[in-house]
């Protein structure tokens, strides 16, 4: 006989014992362990591991891989995992709890109090870890020990707190739900049954009529209208789900909507019943209208999850590798790093990587939010979700699956739901007493004028019952967490990832903006600006001299120069001797001729006369510095006018010449981005205080402060400096964002209200330590994310404040005999979720566009550049 003739149990075997699952599964004691021992990373680790282990009874076989950290041991099926822990823990190493992690889909968990039941029902599952419920996304991720638990205990739980797992994670079809309609959910085929019942028992009992009117029928000795039965009946129907869900919540002491109608729909059958009250229309209606209005709220809530499962769904599910020479198309998560992807036309790129061959325009706007596609040639990056326009690419894969760009980004934004921002803490903390008081109330509409004056019990506990279905507060509770999602997702679109709520709010509020300089202001990349030749040279005999004289250097200067030499396609020089002369230049022979590039000082120690050089005349450029100072008409003073002038606009210049003739000026700068100077314009529009707080000198940063523009520039500063310029700013406004892409920005963006990085050429430290990343390196966006969040946090005051007041009017003149049980729950409940819900969806119509449209009436800034309440703006050229 084998174990498994014995796996029910039945038979008692020696060393075997069965272990029962929740769910009446037998489970046999594994006889095989997986740990994770992290700290056992050498040989000697893993002998002291192994000698431990091997004393513990019933282990026949050690398998230590100090390499991965990982630790396999084999026993004969009596040995309990707690015993090997404390052995390998014995022996000084900590066992890191291995779990699986799992993502479940619970589409009718739609609100606060859901997430709260199923929150309850997880938490007494042995075995569960990790727990994170996101109700405006209908999603539960949550890790658990299989040796302590199974994934079918976990669902069991879930929906015996009484909701629905459609799928989940490790099923292979986590979005298998989306596809669904909630108006063909069974949820809502009882809905509409209901709805049948109580038409059928309003023509034969309508509340209008006489009482006694309609067909009745003699039971319990009492005659009972057959519309009366055809009300109950709705309520056995339709009241299923929501008695179910009453119930849980009753277990779990939680005062929301399904406790809150249970009551009122049982309060007005037995008042009926017990009371002899008609008010068994009222019960089918509360029962019918309750359901449909959940339906309402949950088409309502799936309008929102759209935006999000849109970003989900732009990475293919499969993708055409090459392997041996050969296509084959295989499922996108299973191409490995390293292996080479074929995209064609139309086609999404599947994982991040790097074109390996074939070029074309690239749409990148899914991820980054460029509305203008990006050519992409050998070498070049690529992201997971994008679109190849019009060429063929082969693409290497560079990433893990799930680990790409756009993974990331859905990662990031789900995550964000779980920072919860003041204004929802505030919410949630006001509906804890709001529930609580109304209900009170109720108690004291239904009870207090029958008892005290004697008032009709049929129509004060209809008033009672209709305050009870507006004590719940769910449309002012979500109101905050819906229209935080659709900002964080409407932004993402657009290329801008916001990592909470809290900071998505908090932008609306910021006063001022810090700006890094290099790679945030600037591209960060040396460009040649300027090339003036100088005597009989033309601009290629300069741009031909310098690139032979740069192209052994491996100075980032000398890679601007011959850049722009091989754009303009300029003849080569035959080149011998190279030398640098630290700090001040290069030497090379051209051609046999000896040649120098450096600063301007090389050249005077050379016995150049700077301050009189004649400038071309041959269709060489001459800037505006040029002056009428000798016969010629065409001379430079190089040293006093040109060189500083240049070097003002933040510019570096090298001179290039031969030890008798000086050939030419080369001005090179880090760009500065186009866009810059616009963004700039569009925050100050907005009544935003811009400042620069850069590491570089003075006399660099006010040139690039003057030319986008900015309020104030702080230059020369040290990490630690820019963290107190962004102190004393906090001083000073409400808010302060800090913009910046580098190791040394990261302390700021830290200490800033909101740390902005700039995405794809930021660094790890600036992303992670950020509370946004502009996606695509567009400081353009910044004026957008700013106007989101402005209305973002307009939406929130709206949706809070309109909820409340419109559930306040409406308890109000429910004693007066102003509000039908109907009305409070159509307009009370389902009109005010399905309310704030839209309203919130409009934050989608924000775009970049508009946001970087000119304001109107803005002025343009004045030109004082040395003021620190007014910007500073660049002087032509």
């Amino acid at each position: 006989m084998t174990r498994d003739d014995a796996a029910d149990g039945s038979l008692p075997i020696d060393g075997f014992e069965p272990i029962v699952d929740v769910d009446g599964d037998d489970r046999a004691r594994d006889p095989s362990f997986e740990f994770a021992v992290p700290e056992m990373d050498c040989a000697a680790c893993a002998s002291k591991v192994e000698g431990s282990v091997s004393g513990v009874d019933g282990v026949t076989d050690i398998d230590p891989r100090p390499t991965t950290g990982s630790l396999r041991v084999d026993t004969d099926g009596t040995v309990d995992r707690d015993a090997v822990v404390a052995a390998v823990q014995a022996a000084g190493y900590a066992v890191e709890d291995e779990q699986e992690s799992v993502t479940l889909s619970v589409p009718e968990m739609d609100c606060a109090s859901c997430a709260g039941k199923v929150t309850g029902a997880l938490e007494a599952v042995d075995g569960v870890r990790d727990l994170d419920t996101h109700p405006t996304t209908g999603r539960v991720h949550l890790g658990f020990d299989p040796d302590a638990t199974t994934l079918s205990s976990v669902v069991a739980a879930v929906e015996a707190a009484g909701y629905e797992v459609a799928s989940t994670s490790l099923d292979g079809d986590d979005d298998g739900d989306e596809e669904r309609s909630v108006w063909r959910s069974r949820r809502a085929y009882v809905t509409y049954l209901a709805a049948v019942l109580t038409g059928v028992g309003l023509a034969l009992a309508n509340p209008l009529a006489p009482a006694g009117a309609g067909p009745a029928i003699e039971l319990f000795d009492r005659a009972v209208r057959v519309g009366d039965l055809a009300y109950l009946a709705a309520v056995a129907v339709g009241g299923v789900p929501v008695f179910r869900n009453g119930y849980y919540s009753l277990r779990q002491r939680s005062l929301d909507i399904d406790l809150l109608m249970s009551v009122a729909i049982l309060g007005a059958v037995a008042a009926g019943i017990g009371f002899d009250e008609p008010l068994y229309f009222e019960a089918a209606t509360l029962t019918t209208l309750f359901s449909v209005s959940e339906l309402l709220e949950g088409a309502a809530m799936g309008r929102a999850r759209d935006s999000l499962r849109e970003l989900m769904d732009l990475s293919p599910t499969e993708a055409t590798v090459l392997r041996d020479g050969e296509e084959s198309v295989v499922p996108a998560d299973a191409v490995e790093v390293g292996e080479t992807v074929v995209v064609r036309p139309g086609e999404r790129i599947p994982r991040d990587g790097a074109v390996a061959d074939g070029t074309s325009a690239v749409n990148q706007a899914p991820v980054t939010g460029e509305s203008v596609p990006v050519d992409k040639a050998p070498g070049d990056e690529v992201f997971a979700g994008t679109i190849v326009e019009g060429g063929y690419l082969e693409v290497e894969v560079t990433t893990e699956a799930g680990e790409d760009t756009l993974s990331q980004v859905v990662d990031m934004v789900e995550a964000a739901q779980g920072d919860r921002s003041e204004r929802e803490q505030f919410v949630e903390r006001f509906a804890s007493y709001y529930t609580p008081a109304v209900v009170g109330f109720a108690l004291i509409v239904a009870l207090g004028p029958p008892l005290a004056v004697g008032a009709a019990w049929d129509t004060y506990v209809l008033y009672g019952l209709t305050l009870l279905v507006l004590a719940c507060p769910c449309a002012f509770v979500i109101s905050t967490p819906v229209t935080v999602v659709s900002g964080i997702t409407a932004a993402a679109r657009n290329g801008v990832l916001i990592k909470g709520g809290t900071h998505l709010e908090a932008m609306g509020d910021v006063e001022a903006v810090a700006f890094d300089k290099t790679g945030t202001l600037t591209r960060g990349e040396l460009t040649v600006t300027d090339v003036v030749p100088l005597g009989d040279n033309t601009e290629a005999d300069v741009l031909r001299c310098a690139r032979g004289l740069e192209l052994r250097s491996e100075h980032p200067i000398g890679d601007a120069i011959v850049d722009r030499a091989e754009e303009a396609g300029v003849a080569d020089r035959a080149v011998d001797d190279f030398e640098a002369v630290t700090g001040k230049g290069v030497r090379a022979t051209l051609d046999g001729t000896p040649h120098y590039a450096g600063k301007p000082g090389l050249f005077s120690e050379l016995g150049f006369d700077l301050s009189h050089v004649h400038a071309a005349t041959d269709g060489g450029v001459v800037t505006r510095t040029s002056r009428a100072i000798c016969e010629r008409n065409n001379c430079l003073d190089l040293l006093s006018d040109t060189v500083p002038e240049l070097q003002a606009e933040g510019k570096t210049v090298i001179l290039v010449g031969t030890e008798e003739d000086l050939e030419g000026v080369v001005a090179v700068a880090d760009e500065v981005r186009p866009e810059a100077r616009r963004t700039v314009e569009r925050l100050r529009a907005a009544g935003v205080r811009t400042v620069m707080l850069t590491g570089d000198n003075e006399r660099t940063a006010r040139a690039v402060g003057r030319e986008v523009g900015i309020d104030e520039v702080r230059a020369e500063l040290l990490p630690d400096e820019k963290v107190a310029a962004v102190d004393e700013l906090l001083a000073a406004h409400d808010g302060v964002a800090m913009v910046g892409d580098g190791v040394n920005d990261a302390p700021a963006l830290a200490t800033a209200t909101v740390g902005i990085a700039m995405g794809a050429a930021g660094t790890d430290a600036a992303l992670e330590t950020a509370d946004v990343a502009l996606l695509a390196d567009d400081l353009s966006t910044l004026p957008y994310l700013r106007r989101l969040a402005e209305r973002a946090n307009a939406v929130i005051r709206q949706n809070v404040w309109t909820s409340l007041a419109a559930k306040a009017a409406l308890a109000a003149a429910v004693p007066f005999g102003l509000v039908p049980i109907w009305f409070a729950v159509l307009a009370g409940d389902a009109g005010m979720t399905v309310g704030v819900t839209a309203n919130a969806s409009r934050l989608a119509r924000v775009s970049p566009e508009a946001a970087s449209s000119p304001a109107p009436g803005a002025s343009e800034p004045p030109n004082d550049p040395d003021s620190t309440a007014n910007p500073v703006v660049s002087t032509e050229g």
